[in-house]
C-alpha cells in the first residue's frame, strides 16, 4: 500500500500528489469555516452508492448556496482517475467544496472544490462483537440536513467522551435524540421494529441502505425518539460510511439491552455486507 507522500488528489483543478495540494488562507473555509463535504468508501477499486453520494454533494451545495465547478459525470471522471492511480484497495474518498477565496473574508466567492483519497480502516472485529459505549450532548446541528465542515461541537467534546470512556457522542434536544456528529443512529423496539429518528439529521447513505435492508426481514420506523425510549430499548447501533454497523451496548451510565449486541444489529451488518459485495461484482462483472 503506498504511503500518503505518494498518493494524488484533485486540487483546484488539477491532479496533483498530495503533499502539494494547497488552499490559499483567504478561502472561506479558513476565514469562517463556510463550506460541504461528502465522503465515499471506495471498495477493490470501486466507489461504493457513488450516485447516492453525490446526490446528497450537489444538494449541500445547493442549500449552502455554492455551485460545484464540474458535472457529476465529471466528478466521477475525477475519483475513477484518482483509483487508478493511488491504488488503494479499501479507502475514502473526500469531495470538499469550499466557500471560494472571499475578498471580505464572509462573501463567498468562486467555490473551491478539492478530492482528496486515503486509507481506511474499518472497525475491528473484535470492537463490533464487544459493542461500544456512547455519552449524550444536548445539541442539535446547525442546518442539520446539509453535510458541512462544521464539526466544532464534535471536536470540542473529545475531550470530554474521552474521559468518559464514550466511543461517540449522541447528540439529544429536548430529550428527543437525532444522530451522531459523523453517524445516523437506530434503534430496535422489544416487538423488534428498527427505528430511527426522523428530524434534524442528516440522512445518511448507509441509513438509507440499512432502512431498506431492515425492511425485508423487520418492521421499520422514522419518527422521532425520546431519550427514555432509548434507555429502554432492546437494541441500539449507529451507520455510517466508515463503521459501517456497531453495536452500542452502553448509553451514559446505563446499559442497552442485555449489555452485548443483539441479534438484529449483527444481522443487517451481515446484510450489509453483502450488499456491498453484491455492488462490487455488479461493477466488475463478475
Amino acid at each position: 500500500m503506498p504511503s500518503n507522500d505518494k498518493l494524488f488528489a484533485y486540487n483546484l483543478g488539477q491532479i496533483v500528489p498530495l503533499n502539494e495540494a494547497t488552499l490559499h488562507i483567504s478561502d472561506l473555509s479558513v476565514q469562517r469555516g463556510y463550506g460541504v463535504f461528502d465522503f465515499v468508501k471506495v471498495q477493490q477499486g470501486y466507489p461504493l452508492f457513488l450516485d447516492d453520494y453525490l446526490d446528497r454533494f450537489y444538494q449541500s451545495a445547493e442549500l449552502m448556496h455554492l455551485a460545484v465547478p464540474l458535472s457529476r459525470e465529471e466528478i466521477k471522471q475525477v475519483i475513477s482517475k484518482l483509483t487508478d492511480l493511488n491504488k488503494l484497495p479499501v479507502a475514502g474518498m473526500k469531495m470538499i467544496l469550499t466557500g471560494g477565496y472571499s475578498e471580505d473574508g464572509f462573501t463567498p466567492m468562486n467555490p473551491n472544490l478539492l478530492i482528496t483519497q486515503l486509507p481506511l480502516t474499518l472497525p475491528s472485529a473484535d470492537k463490533v462483537a464487544k459493542g461500544i459505549p456512547i455519552m449524550t450532548h444536548d445539541y442539535v446541528r446547525e442546518v442539520p440536513e446539509v453535510k458541512t465542515i462544521n464539526y466544532s461541537m464534535g471536536i470540542r467534546l473529545l475531550q470530554e467522551q474521552k474521559a468518559s470512556g464514550a466511543e461517540e457522542v449522541l447528540y439529544a434536544k429536548n430529550a428527543i435524540v437525532s444522530e451522531f456528529p459523523r453517524c445516523n443512529f437506530f434503534i430496535v423496539t422489544h416487538d423488534g421494529t428498527v427505528v430511527t429518528p426522523a428530524s434534524n439529521i442528516l440522512k445518511g447513505i448507509t441509513r438509507k441502505n440499512v432502512l431498506s435492508l431492515a425492511g425485508r426481514r423487520y418492521k421499520t420506523e422514522v419518527r422521532d425518539i425520546r431519550l427514555e425510549e432509548v434507555l429502554q430499548a432492546r437494541e441500539a447501533f449507529l451507520t455510517s460510511t466508515t463503521k459501517r454497523i456497531l453495536p452500542i451496548v452502553q448509553i451514559d451510565e446505563a446499559m442497552i439491552g442485555t449489555g452485548k449486541p443483539g441479534e438484529v444489529s449483527m444481522q443487517l451488518l451481515q446484510d450489509l455486507i453483502s450488499l456491498e459485495v453484491e455492488q462490487v461484482a455488479a461493477a466488475k462483472g463478475w
